[in-house]
C-alpha cells in the first residue's frame, strides 16, 4: 500500500512538473491592495490546490461533521439504554440439566 501511494504521489509531482513547465508565461496577478508577480503555471498549481482545499473543508462541514453528531447521539442512547435496562439473568435449573 505504501508502494502505491509513492507512485501516486510522484505521479503528482510529475504533472505539477510539467504544469508549471508548460505554463512558464509571467503573469500579474492584481489584488486590490498588492500585486504578485509569478508564473502562469505556479498560479494554475496554487488554484488548483486552494480549489482542493476549500471543497474539503466544505465537505467537511457540510457531510462529515453532521454525520459525526448522529453518530455521537446515537452512541450516546445506545449507553443511555444499556445502564437503564437490568440484565437479563436467566434462573439456572435445580436438577442440574
Amino acid at each position: 500500500m505504501k508502494v502505491f501511494q509513492l507512485l501516486l504521489m510522484l505521479a503528482f509531482l510529475l504533472v505539477g512538473l510539467i504544469i508549471g513547465a508548460l505554463n512558464s508565461q509571467p503573469i500579474l496577478i492584481d489584488f486590490a491592495f498588492s500585486s504578485i508577480a509569478t508564473t502562469s503555471g505556479v498560479a494554475i498549481i496554487v488554484s488548483l490546490l486552494a480549489g482542493v482545499l476549500i471543497g474539503g473543508a466544505l465537505v467537511l462541514a457540510v457531510m462529515v461533521l453532521p454525520l459525526y453528531s448522529k453518530l455521537r447521539l446515537a452512541n450516546k442512547q445506545v449507553a443511555a439504554a444499556r445502564v437503564a435496562a437490568p440484565p437479563v439473568v436467566e434462573p439456572r435449573p435445580i436438577d442440574g440439566i
